[in-house]
């Protein structure tokens, strides 16, 4: 079933960007080591924004979040026009939109020139290129011809790198290679002809359901987000994500009136040998609590030993499993149509 699904219904072939992701992370190794960064390094930045939208913007995300500790000036990512009231001269502004032609982030960088920021273009070219050769503005080209969510191992390694470059984090370059192995390896698992397909399983109990993922606070929540976005885009059923403990402060209550809703609803949980023992019994109790009002809930556990590698893991399942919902789904994984028409409405006069 799965192989004629491949042919019939995975007309943009998603299925070869997911399994051959660990050639974006190896591949980007390089890119993020021989970029030219202009006149940015040796320079003292007092906070990092980096602006970008959607696919665009999760290889920020997952940066930030994999360096929380590791980081000694603020970082944020900024979703909307322009910039915030803080950036400045001090700020290091840096643009990603793999097209090139996201307006939100054509904004942005328009704002980062007038207010006369450090700037950095993450891109596969598109007006962002253009106008940042305009202004002497370094860009990291990366590879086109794919849907910014099938680009991330481009957009997230050689950023990481560049963090790295720049005196922010250390150089990172080994454990990107690790990951990237790890990746390959794990791929295996999850092609369509294994005989024991834990991601086609997964999307099997998702199909037709509104998927709720909750993980903890620290490195997993962009891979919860991740999991959102790719069940989202990918599976085109609806997905919503938190984090622990502070859902428990509040969202926790809305599973109150369960018995009602309980044919509706799966709750995924990612989890981590590395979670904060009271966020792990939090994890616990929470899952007893909801399965005891008849919802299912599922737990991934992250694999491989560094750091690293565990968040990748998890959004390698996050990819395959969101596939193969999409074809459960009878829906080609690729196009996004309602976004498209967003964009077509958002342009018109």
């Amino acid at each position: 079933m799965i192989d004629i699904a491949l042919k019939e219904i995975d007309k943009h072939d998603m299925y070869s960007h997911i399994v051959n992701f660990h050639k974006q992370i190896a591949e980007g190794i390089e890119i993020g080591q021989k970029a030219d960064l202009g006149d940015l390094p040796g320079k003292h930045f007092g906070n990092i924004i980096l602006a970008g939208m959607g696919g665009s913007a999760i290889g920020g995300d997952l940066v930030r979040s994999f360096l929380k500790t590791d980081l000694r000036i603020p970082f944020i990512i900024h979703r909307n026009y322009g910039l915030p009231g803080f950036s400045d001269k001090n700020s290091l502004v840096i643009c990603s939109s793999y097209s090139g032609g996201t307006e939100e982030t054509l904004s942005a960088f328009q704002t980062a020139i007038e207010k006369r920021c450090a700037v950095l273009c993450i891109s596969t070219g598109g007006r962002l290129a253009d106008m940042a050769r305009e202004n002497k503005i370094p860009v990291i080209k990366i590879p086109s011809g794919m849907m910014p969510r099938a680009a991330l191992g481009y957009s997230f390694t050689p950023l990481l790198l560049a963090f790295g470059r720049l005196d922010l984090a250390k150089d990172y370059s080994d454990e990107l290679a690790e990951c990237s192995k790890m990746l390959n390896e794990w791929a295996k698992a999850y092609l369509f002809e294994s005989l024991s397909n834990s991601a086609y399983e997964l999307a099997v109990k998702l199909a037709g359901k509104i998927v709720v993922i909750y993980s903890g606070p620290d490195y997993f929540d962009m891979a919860a987000l991740r999991f959102k976005g790719q069940i989202g885009e990918n599976g085109k059923q609806l997905a919503f994500c938190n984090v622990f403990p502070e859902f428990n402060h509040n969202e926790l209550v809305g599973w109150e009136l369960a018995p009602a809703i309980t044919n509706k609803y799966t709750v995924l949980i990612l989890r981590d040998k590395d979670d904060h023992p009271q966020v792990a019994r939090r994890m616990d109790i929470v899952g007893r609590i909801l399965k005891g009002k008849g919802i299912e809930v599922q737990e991934l556990f992250s694999k491989g030993q560094s750091l690293l590698s565990r968040i990748f893991s998890q959004i390698q399942m996050a990819d395959f499993t969101s596939f193969y919902l999409a074809l459960l789904n009878h829906c080609d994984p690729t196009p996004i149509e309602l976004i498209e028409s967003l964009k077509n409405e958002l342009g018109r006069d």
